[in-house]
């Protein structure tokens, strides 16, 4: 599965999120009406950090996401694809590290980290398969997955008007607050474009996965994704 349909290559995927990394934080609490906060908290209850673990943060932006699992006691491992982000993330947590990586090649041997996780990333590598795969070379075996990721409302009219925010309302409100709205005109296009909860479920037990399941937070509109290495 590519995201080609979007017109969009990885190098200019990389580039939209440097423009928008200096306002990304408050643009996404904005435009969720302050969800993003609960949804985090989620993946952090689900991947479980415990001190001394190690944990790869897969497209760790800010490196907001992967303050949970620090203040746990693990080892985490921010990974991101976009400079602008990390350069922002260090800047606000200068003591954690952070690597620039290719969410289809990364740059980790085999069998190293307790958990990975990635939230609100994965339809932005254009490669899904590749990169769920990838996912699945760095984990231990008994290691766990964790994907947060934009989704689709289970209720027919109430993903009716999501779908319409999504394309009416959001580019007027990124534009209030956003340094870059046209990027957020494409997160919308690639929030609809992307696979419905059971299809992303049968991506990861093709990819390798084992025990995949999937629990839906605020109706659908997002969906939080397990599984583990066998």
């Amino acid at each position: 599965m590519t995201r080609a349909t979007l017109d969009k290559q990885p190098h200019e995927v990389a580039s939209m999120f440097d423009d928008v990394a200096a306002n990304y934080d408050l643009t996404n609490d904005v435009l969720s009406l302050g969800q993003d906060r609960r949804w985090r908290k989620e993946v952090a209850k689900a991947v479980d950090a415990r001190p001394a673990q190690k944990i790869l943060d897969l497209a760790a932006g800010t490196l907001t996401s992967s303050q949970p699992f620090a203040r746990a006691g693990a080892y985490v491992v921010p990974c991101d694809f976009s400079l602008g982000m990390l350069r922002v993330g260090k800047k606000n947590h200068p003591w954690m590290p952070f690597t620039a990586g290719d969410g289809t090649k990364l740059p980790f041997r085999d069998d190293v980290f307790d958990a990975v996780t990635i939230s609100f990333g994965l339809r932005n590598i254009q490669d899904t398969e590749q990169a769920l795969r990838e996912l699945y070379r760095v984990t231990k075996p008994g290691g766990r997955v964790v994907i947060c990721e934009f989704s689709h409302p289970t209720w027919k009219p109430f993903r009716t008007v999501y779908e319409e925010y999504l394309m009416r309302a959001l580019p007027p409100v990124a534009r209030a607050v956003s340094s870059n709205p046209d990027a957020y005109v494409y997160l919308a296009e690639s929030i609809q474009s992307w696979p419905d909860q059971p299809t992303l479920a049968g991506l990861l037990q093709e990819a390798g996965w084992s025990k995949v399941a999937w629990r839906n937070l605020s109706g659908g509109i997002v969906a939080l994704h397990r599984g583990f290495k066998p």
